[in-house]
């Protein structure tokens, strides 16, 4: 029993061993050391010579079945973190078929990843495929002495024989971080100003458009049912709509500045919804605040279409909007679900309260009917 425990520990030993030095290994050369980086199915392998400060490296992106279709790129960013400043090496199908590796430079987002010299000094820069899988190798020597790096990874579509804008999911859009290539140390950067504020946006959004405001919607319909609730149900659906308007201008405020921080990123349909709701909420707020008119009033009929029309189509567009903004951060399934869940349940309430509302109308038409009718007959009998 003794000897067999033995044996089962050294194959998992040496399995071990061997997983590591064959993910640090590739067909054209033996690596010191190699990670897996933790999104987009990637891996850095490298050698650092101190003597020189130059680093021979390995970046490879799994899962390719058709180089033809898809374009990898590994870089550094000496300047700071994230894309903007990227020196990069770029592996990409050129129009006869073949793979070729290259350098190209990022100053904006809307880079199409041309061809261009780095800030510093680059050798042997070639690229190969097998296995499924894209490598890019190349000798670099380290920018400003220092063995520490800001690196970026990506991987996008090919169009037109061209590289295209990658994906905007969440592992496309945080693949970063910093790697030391004497320690071995690498780190992801997760979150900073950018992710804080989208998660802000995202929170301050779904809470004003996509529960506040519906749920005001709901204590206007329904709660004026309730015997003595006039004209309390009105002071409690303003003050509920007016917190919810409050709150969505922040979070669209910051929706609009990051939009206009990273220009090269947009979501357009998320973005021109978000505009659209904010400006019917601000048409409601502002018709409602001055343009209302008493209830004896005859042009109040017209009022009323109008606020419902627009109250009600503000409500439809929020809720798809943050079904879209959900899609978009991708904070996890539990979130969707949430959400999901809540909405339901308020349609649910919503049909239920229906149902009591027009019970309770049809009710007193018919008690108004029959008194009428009551009344009539009474009038006969006494003349």
């Amino acid at each position: 029993m003794a000897l067999y425990k033995c044996l089962l520990f050294l194959i998992v030993v040496f399995s071990t061993i061997y997983s590591c030095t064959a993910q640090c290994s590739t067909s054209a050369k033996n690596f010191a050391a190699c990670t897996e980086l933790p999104v987009l199915n990637s891996t850095l392998s490298w050698n650092y010579y101190t003597s020189s400060n130059r680093v021979e490296i390995a970046f490879r992106k799994s899962g390719i079945d058709d180089y033809n279709s898809r374009w990898i790129a590994w870089a550094i960013n000496p300047t700071s973190t994230g894309m903007i400043g990227s020196q990069s090496f770029v592996a990409c199908a050129r129009s006869d078929g073949s793979l070729a590796a290259y350098t190209s430079p990022i100053t904006s987002y809307r880079t199409s990843l041309q061809e261009g010299n780095l800030s510093f000094p680059v050798y042997d820069v070639s690229a190969t495929y097998e296995n499924n899988s894209v490598t890019i190798f190349a000798t670099l020597e380290l920018p400003n002495n220092t063995t520490i790096v800001n690196h970026v990874w990506q991987e996008g579509p090919i169009s037109g024989n061209l590289p295209s804008i990658h994906g905007l999911s969440s592992h496309n859009v945080m693949s970063f971080g910093t790697v030391d290539f004497l320690s071995g140390k690498i780190e992801t950067i997760k979150g900073g100003k950018g992710m804080v504020l989208k998660n802000v946006h995202g929170v301050l959004c779904a809470v004003s458009w996509g529960i506040m405001m519906p749920i005001g919607v709901m204590i206007a319909r329904y709660m004026k049912l309730l015997n003595g609730a006039d004209p309390a149900w009105f002071y409690i659906h303003v003050t509920c709509q007016s917190l919810g308007y409050l709150v969505g201008i922040i979070g669209w405020g910051t929706g609009m500045y990051l939009g206009a921080q990273s220009s090269g990123i947009q979501y357009k349909g998320h973005r021109c919804i978000g505009i659209t709701v904010f400006c019917l909420a601000t048409t409601q707020v502002l018709v409602g605040m001055l343009l209302r008119p008493k209830k004896d009033h005859k042009y109040r009929i017209f009022w009323n279409i109008f606020h419902y029309c627009i109250g009600y189509g503000t409500i439809i567009l929020s809720i798809w909007n943050v079904f879209k903004g959900i899609g978009i951060l991708e904070p996890g399934k539990k979130w969707k679900e949430g959400y999901l869940s809540f909405i339901i349940a308020l349609a649910c309430l919503a049909l239920i309260f229906e149902a009591i509302k027009w019970y309770s109308v049809l009710r007193r038409k018919k008690n108004e009917s029959q008194k009428t009718l009551d009344d009539e007959a009474t009038g006969e009998q006494a003349s």
